[in-house]
């Protein structure tokens, strides 16, 4: 099977998104299938092109098998909607020589990831011109994301955007997403029932466990063996509410017992840092290197999962799954009917989000009930190998892909 990639994420070394298209790729390389990629030079989430990759200049590169062509974009140093939509155009338009040079190698399958759904109509033309078949995995449903959050507005503007995307969705062969109520949207936007598959975030679970001793992070950080570490680990950026991991470590500066660890970088790091100036409890580091996830995630007494309230219901967050596998509890900002909330209940704690009071009594419940926490963190860590081993849905990934490339059914 010929697959190609073409999308905006992809860096295998971080989490996220690129993480999961970078795992994918690898683990179909290695099943024998012959995989392309057209993307960005990494940037995200500093929104600045990391040492050693051009944003100017065409390259190629090979990754774990796979020939990985990355393309020219530009990359504003301050984001906001507008600015991010001229930076996700740049892309669309500077990858189009990119996905025409695929031409003669024609691939049977073009798998396209939303955000950003920019690249989509380049993609879905050259699928049919090269008798391929599209398919469209969404991450995020950013359209409804960007309205929620204020990155656009106006009723005209949502109409004509929405319109168009719900055009689009209709001409891929599949469509996937990661969570039953996100199918659910899909299905409202008018994709066919028999065109919907799932297509879950997974897990590493071998790679991330639980710890069988301290984290080394704990010493590293100077922190005590006795204290409860709160940490939040993953992009600091406009859909995670971290004005509440700021309220939350304000209301909790009086217990020096509670440390929390905010690990990351985006666009919200320094105003969050700014607001936690001067206080002892809390520790900054930034993105650490894969292979140290697990004693990263380890570190946690309870993991913190804050979301804003415009957008809990539009995505399920990619960092919940090392979360899971980590065998650690979570404090989540959800509501209880949302897949997010379903999940969490069973092996952590679930608050409305963006209520800090509501966190912060949440938080110190656990704090003060190990037997608790261990309770929650094995069911943690039953949930990922039940439902998120990556080799089972990568598996079944695969088996639906054959099947695309079988004949079209409407």
């Amino acid at each position: 099977m010929k697959l190609l990639v073409y999308g905006i994420n992809f860096a295998p070394e971080l989490t996220g998104i690129g993480k999961y298209s970078g795992e994918m790729v690898a683990w179909l390389t290695a099943r024998g299938h012959d995989v392309r990629v057209i993307t960005a030079p990494p940037y995200y989430p500093e929104w600045k092109v990391r040492e050693g990759y051009s944003a100017t200049r065409y390259t190629r590169e090979t990754w774990h098998g796979a020939q990985v062509f990355r393309t020219p974009l530009w990359v504003p140093t301050k984001v906001n909607g507008l600015r991010r939509l001229l930076h996700l155009a740049s892309f669309a338009l500077a990858s189009v020589p990119a996905l025409l040079a695929q031409w003669r190698w024609k691939p049977d399958v073009i798998w396209m990831t939303e955000p950003p759904l920019f690249c989509t109509p380049a993609g879905l033309a050259f699928a049919r011109l090269r008798s391929g078949r599209a398919w469209l995995h969404i991450q995020d449903y950013e359209v409804d994301a960007a309205f929620e959050l204020g990155l656009l507005r106006g009723a005209r503007l949502r109409a004509f955007v929405s319109g168009a995307e719900r055009w689009l969705l209709g001409r891929f062969d599949r469509v996937s997403t990661i969570s039953q109520r996100m199918l659910e949207r899909a299905s409202a936007k008018g994709v066919p029932a028999t065109r919907l598959l799932s297509f879950p975030n997974w897990a590493d679970i071998s790679a991330v466990r639980p710890l069988a001793s301290p984290s080394p992070y704990r010493t590293e950080l100077g922190i005590a063996d006795d204290a409860v570490v709160a940490l939040y680990a993953g992009n600091m950026g406009a859909k995670q509410g971290l004005e509440l991991l700021a309220e939350l470590a304000l209301q909790l500066r009086a217990r020096p017992d509670i440390v929390f660890v905010f690990c990351g970088g985006g666009a919200g790091r320094d105003a969050l840092r700014a607001r936690c100036a001067g206080l002892d409890s809390v520790r900054f580091i930034d993105l650490q290197p894969v292979e140290r996830l697990g004693d990263l995630l380890g570190l946690a007494d309870v993991h913190l999962l804050p979301q804003r309230a415009d957008a809990a219901d539009l995505v399920m967050p990619s960092k919940l799954t090392g979360m899971l596998s980590s065998g650690r509890p979570v404090l989540a900002g959800a509501r209880p009917e949302t897949e997010l909330g379903q999940v969490v209940a069973q092996c952590g704690r679930i608050v409305p989000p963006e209520d800090a009071p509501a966190f912060a009594e949440a938080l110190l419940q656990l704090a003060a009930d190990p037997v608790l926490r261990r309770e929650l963190g094995l069911r943690a860590r039953r949930y990922a190998e039940e439902r998120l081993d990556r080799d089972a849905v990568l598996a079944r990934f695969e088996r639906d892909l054959q099947d695309c490339i079988g004949p079209r059914k409407d």
